[in-house]
Protein backbone atom coordinates (compact mmCIF):
# COMPACT_ATOMS: atom_id res chain seq x y z
CA UNK A 1 0.00 0.00 0.00
CA UNK A 2 1.26 3.59 -1.00
CA UNK A 3 2.38 5.65 2.59
CA UNK A 4 -0.49 7.17 3.84
CA UNK A 5 1.39 10.60 4.70
CA UNK A 6 2.93 12.17 2.02
CA UNK A 7 0.54 12.69 -1.70
CA UNK A 8 1.82 10.77 -4.17
CA UNK A 9 -0.57 12.48 -6.51
CA UNK A 10 -2.02 16.02 -7.08
CA UNK A 11 -5.12 15.60 -8.51
CA UNK A 12 -6.90 18.77 -10.12
CA UNK A 13 -10.66 19.27 -10.00
CA UNK A 14 -13.34 21.69 -10.62
CA UNK A 15 -13.99 24.43 -8.27
CA UNK A 16 -17.20 24.89 -7.44
CA UNK A 17 -19.50 26.54 -4.23
CA UNK A 18 -19.44 23.15 -2.62
CA UNK A 19 -16.21 22.90 -2.11
CA UNK A 20 -16.31 19.13 -3.08
CA UNK A 21 -16.07 17.20 -6.40
CA UNK A 22 -18.55 17.04 -8.56
CA UNK A 23 -16.98 16.49 -12.28
CA UNK A 24 -18.28 12.96 -13.50
CA UNK A 25 -14.99 12.57 -15.41
CA UNK A 26 -12.79 13.11 -12.45
CA UNK A 27 -15.12 11.36 -9.85
CA UNK A 28 -13.90 8.55 -12.16
CA UNK A 29 -10.03 9.32 -11.07
CA UNK A 30 -10.89 10.41 -7.36
CA UNK A 31 -12.79 6.33 -7.44
CA UNK A 32 -9.76 4.83 -8.50
CA UNK A 33 -7.26 6.77 -5.84
CA UNK A 34 -9.84 6.05 -3.32
CA UNK A 35 -10.44 2.18 -3.87
CA UNK A 36 -6.48 1.80 -4.64
CA UNK A 37 -5.47 4.11 -1.13
CA UNK A 38 -3.03 6.23 -3.37
CA UNK A 39 -2.36 9.30 -0.75
CA UNK A 40 -3.42 12.10 -3.01
CA UNK A 41 -3.77 15.91 -2.97
CA UNK A 42 -6.74 18.17 -4.39
CA UNK A 43 -6.16 21.36 -6.30
CA UNK A 44 -9.48 23.04 -7.05
CA UNK A 45 -9.55 24.74 -10.38
CA UNK A 46 -12.05 27.60 -11.88
CA UNK A 47 -12.89 26.49 -15.44
CA UNK A 48 -10.83 30.17 -16.61
CA UNK A 49 -7.83 28.73 -14.57
CA UNK A 50 -7.74 25.13 -16.22
CA UNK A 51 -6.00 26.33 -19.25
CA UNK A 52 -3.55 28.55 -18.25
CA UNK A 53 -3.35 26.05 -15.36
CA UNK A 54 -2.19 22.87 -17.38
CA UNK A 55 -0.53 24.64 -19.93
CA UNK A 56 1.90 25.61 -17.49
CA UNK A 57 2.31 22.44 -16.34
CA UNK A 58 3.21 21.20 -20.02
CA UNK A 59 0.24 19.43 -20.12
CA UNK A 60 -0.66 19.67 -24.67
CA UNK A 61 -3.66 18.30 -25.70
CA UNK A 62 -4.69 15.68 -28.05
CA UNK A 63 -6.49 15.24 -31.62
CA UNK A 64 -9.73 13.55 -32.53
CA UNK A 65 -9.38 11.68 -35.55
CA UNK A 66 -10.24 14.49 -37.77
CA UNK A 67 -7.21 16.52 -36.00
CA UNK A 68 -9.47 19.08 -34.39
CA UNK A 69 -7.42 19.77 -31.28
CA UNK A 70 -9.10 18.15 -27.56
CA UNK A 71 -9.82 20.79 -24.89
CA UNK A 72 -7.72 21.26 -21.82
CA UNK A 73 -9.88 19.73 -19.33
CA UNK A 74 -9.89 17.95 -15.60
CA UNK A 75 -9.06 15.58 -14.35
CA UNK A 76 -5.34 15.76 -14.65
CA UNK A 77 -2.68 14.87 -12.13
CA UNK A 78 0.74 15.15 -11.30
CA UNK A 79 2.40 11.60 -10.15
CA UNK A 80 4.72 13.09 -7.35
CA UNK A 81 7.12 10.01 -7.77
CA UNK A 82 7.87 10.64 -11.55
CA UNK A 83 7.27 14.05 -11.98
CA UNK A 84 4.26 12.48 -14.61
CA UNK A 85 1.83 15.03 -15.50
CA UNK A 86 -1.33 13.34 -17.22
CA UNK A 87 -4.75 14.98 -18.53
CA UNK A 88 -7.76 13.07 -19.39
CA UNK A 89 -9.71 10.02 -17.11
CA UNK A 90 -9.21 7.68 -19.55
CA UNK A 91 -5.09 7.98 -19.97
CA UNK A 92 -4.71 8.21 -16.23
CA UNK A 93 -7.04 5.71 -15.25
CA UNK A 94 -4.47 3.22 -17.14
CA UNK A 95 -1.63 4.67 -15.66
CA UNK A 96 -2.53 4.57 -12.38
CA UNK A 97 -3.87 0.40 -13.20
CA UNK A 98 -0.05 0.20 -14.13
CA UNK A 99 1.96 1.92 -11.58
CA UNK A 100 -0.34 0.75 -8.38
CA UNK A 101 -1.84 -2.59 -9.70
CA UNK A 102 -2.85 -3.67 -6.25
CA UNK A 103 -5.38 -3.75 -5.63
CA UNK A 104 -6.87 -4.39 -8.99
CA UNK A 105 -9.30 -2.53 -10.80
CA UNK A 106 -10.66 -4.01 -14.66
CA UNK A 107 -10.89 -1.12 -16.46
CA UNK A 108 -12.61 -2.74 -19.68
CA UNK A 109 -15.02 -5.61 -19.88
CA UNK A 110 -17.27 -6.86 -22.87
CA UNK A 111 -20.19 -5.98 -20.27
CA UNK A 112 -18.41 -2.81 -18.93
CA UNK A 113 -18.00 -1.66 -22.57
CA UNK A 114 -21.79 -2.73 -23.34
CA UNK A 115 -23.22 -0.89 -20.42
CA UNK A 116 -20.99 2.27 -20.86
CA UNK A 117 -21.97 2.52 -24.49
CA UNK A 118 -25.86 2.20 -23.92
CA UNK A 119 -25.58 4.24 -20.84
CA UNK A 120 -23.92 7.35 -23.34
CA UNK A 121 -26.48 6.89 -26.22
CA UNK A 122 -29.54 5.77 -23.65
CA UNK A 123 -29.51 8.20 -20.74
CA UNK A 124 -26.54 10.27 -21.29
CA UNK A 125 -28.18 13.14 -23.68
CA UNK A 126 -30.75 13.70 -21.33
CA UNK A 127 -28.67 13.55 -18.12
CA UNK A 128 -26.61 15.92 -19.74
CA UNK A 129 -29.89 18.43 -20.45
CA UNK A 130 -31.20 17.86 -16.62
CA UNK A 131 -27.29 18.91 -15.43
CA UNK A 132 -25.71 21.28 -17.27
CA UNK A 133 -27.94 24.17 -16.90
CA UNK A 134 -28.20 23.94 -12.88
CA UNK A 135 -24.55 23.26 -13.02
CA UNK A 136 -24.10 26.82 -13.23
CA UNK A 137 -25.59 26.79 -9.71
CA UNK A 138 -22.78 25.54 -8.02
CA UNK A 139 -20.28 28.12 -9.98
CA UNK A 140 -18.95 31.01 -8.32
CA UNK A 141 -19.51 34.58 -10.45
CA UNK A 142 -15.99 34.22 -12.24
CA UNK A 143 -16.70 30.47 -13.39
CA UNK A 144 -20.54 31.27 -13.87
CA UNK A 145 -19.46 33.52 -16.59
CA UNK A 146 -17.13 31.55 -18.25
CA UNK A 147 -19.24 28.54 -18.20
CA UNK A 148 -22.27 30.34 -19.86
CA UNK A 149 -20.36 31.88 -22.21
CA UNK A 150 -19.27 29.04 -23.50
CA UNK A 151 -21.63 26.72 -23.17
CA UNK A 152 -24.37 28.63 -24.91
CA UNK A 153 -21.85 29.32 -28.05
CA UNK A 154 -21.68 25.61 -28.61
CA UNK A 155 -25.12 24.75 -27.93
CA UNK A 156 -26.79 27.83 -29.80
CA UNK A 157 -28.97 28.46 -27.16
CA UNK A 158 -29.85 29.58 -23.51
CA UNK A 159 -28.84 26.82 -21.05
CA UNK A 160 -32.13 26.92 -19.26
CA UNK A 161 -33.65 26.46 -22.64
CA UNK A 162 -31.94 22.98 -22.20
CA UNK A 163 -34.95 22.19 -19.48
CA UNK A 164 -37.74 22.72 -21.83
CA UNK A 165 -39.03 19.37 -22.44
CA UNK A 166 -37.17 17.70 -19.16
CA UNK A 167 -40.32 15.88 -17.95
CA UNK A 168 -41.14 14.65 -21.51
CA UNK A 169 -37.50 13.35 -21.78
CA UNK A 170 -37.15 11.83 -18.96
CA UNK A 171 -40.14 9.72 -19.57
CA UNK A 172 -38.80 8.85 -22.90
CA UNK A 173 -35.92 7.52 -21.49
CA UNK A 174 -37.47 5.26 -18.91
CA UNK A 175 -37.53 1.82 -20.77
CA UNK A 176 -33.69 2.70 -21.83
CA UNK A 177 -32.73 3.46 -18.65
CA UNK A 178 -34.40 -0.14 -17.03
CA UNK A 179 -32.91 -1.54 -20.05
CA UNK A 180 -28.88 -0.58 -18.67
CA UNK A 181 -29.97 -1.30 -15.17
CA UNK A 182 -31.23 -4.50 -15.81
CA UNK A 183 -27.44 -5.49 -17.66
CA UNK A 184 -25.77 -3.59 -14.37
CA UNK A 185 -27.37 -6.31 -12.45
CA UNK A 186 -25.80 -9.39 -14.96
CA UNK A 187 -23.87 -10.44 -12.11
CA UNK A 188 -26.11 -9.93 -9.50
CA UNK A 189 -25.68 -13.09 -7.98
CA UNK A 190 -21.79 -13.00 -7.10
CA UNK A 191 -21.98 -9.35 -6.36
CA UNK A 192 -23.06 -5.44 -5.99
CA UNK A 193 -20.49 -4.47 -8.55
CA UNK A 194 -20.92 -5.10 -12.74
CA UNK A 195 -18.35 -7.80 -12.50
CA UNK A 196 -19.79 -9.09 -9.70
CA UNK A 197 -17.59 -8.83 -6.00
CA UNK A 198 -15.45 -6.39 -7.15
CA UNK A 199 -15.54 -3.16 -8.56
CA UNK A 200 -14.48 -2.23 -12.05
CA UNK A 201 -13.67 1.17 -13.92
CA UNK A 202 -17.24 0.73 -15.56
CA UNK A 203 -18.67 1.35 -11.98
CA UNK A 204 -16.51 3.92 -11.22
CA UNK A 205 -18.01 5.60 -14.22
CA UNK A 206 -21.79 5.05 -13.18
CA UNK A 207 -20.97 5.68 -9.40
CA UNK A 208 -18.95 9.03 -10.88
CA UNK A 209 -21.99 10.20 -12.78
CA UNK A 210 -24.71 10.03 -10.06
CA UNK A 211 -22.61 11.22 -7.49
CA UNK A 212 -21.89 14.64 -9.84
CA UNK A 213 -25.77 14.57 -10.67
CA UNK A 214 -26.52 14.01 -6.49
CA UNK A 215 -24.11 17.48 -5.86
CA UNK A 216 -25.45 19.44 -8.46
CA UNK A 217 -29.36 18.88 -7.83
CA UNK A 218 -30.38 15.76 -5.74
CA UNK A 219 -33.86 15.57 -7.90
CA UNK A 220 -31.72 14.10 -10.99
CA UNK A 221 -29.86 11.89 -9.29
CA UNK A 222 -33.17 10.29 -7.78
CA UNK A 223 -34.93 9.77 -11.13
CA UNK A 224 -31.92 7.08 -11.36
CA UNK A 225 -32.44 5.58 -7.92
CA UNK A 226 -35.93 4.38 -8.65
CA UNK A 227 -34.27 1.77 -11.44
CA UNK A 228 -32.62 -1.33 -10.93
CA UNK A 229 -28.82 -1.44 -10.95
CA UNK A 230 -27.92 2.39 -10.23
CA UNK A 231 -28.66 2.20 -6.87
CA UNK A 232 -26.61 -0.81 -6.23
CA UNK A 233 -23.49 0.00 -8.17
CA UNK A 234 -24.00 3.48 -6.69
CA UNK A 235 -23.97 2.14 -2.86
CA UNK A 236 -21.39 -0.63 -2.92
CA UNK A 237 -19.11 2.72 -4.24
CA UNK A 238 -20.24 4.54 -1.62
CA UNK A 239 -17.09 3.59 0.64
CA UNK A 240 -14.67 4.92 -2.26
CA UNK A 241 -16.33 8.12 -1.98
CA UNK A 242 -16.01 9.26 1.56
CA UNK A 243 -12.87 11.40 0.47
CA UNK A 244 -14.37 14.44 -1.91
CA UNK A 245 -11.92 16.94 -1.95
Amino acid sequence: MADQTEPEIVLYDLANTKNVCFSPTVWRIRLILNYKQIPYRTVFLEFPDIEPTLKGLGLVPGESSTGEKHKYTVPAIHHLPTNTHIMDSTPIAKFLSATYPTPPLPLTSELGRTIEVQARSVVGPTFRASVVPREINILSPRSQEYFRRTREAALGRKLEDLLDAEEESWKAVSEGMRGVGELMRTKAAEGPFVLGAQPSYTDFFIAGSLQSARVVDEAVFERHMKYVGYKEVYEACLPYMAKNT
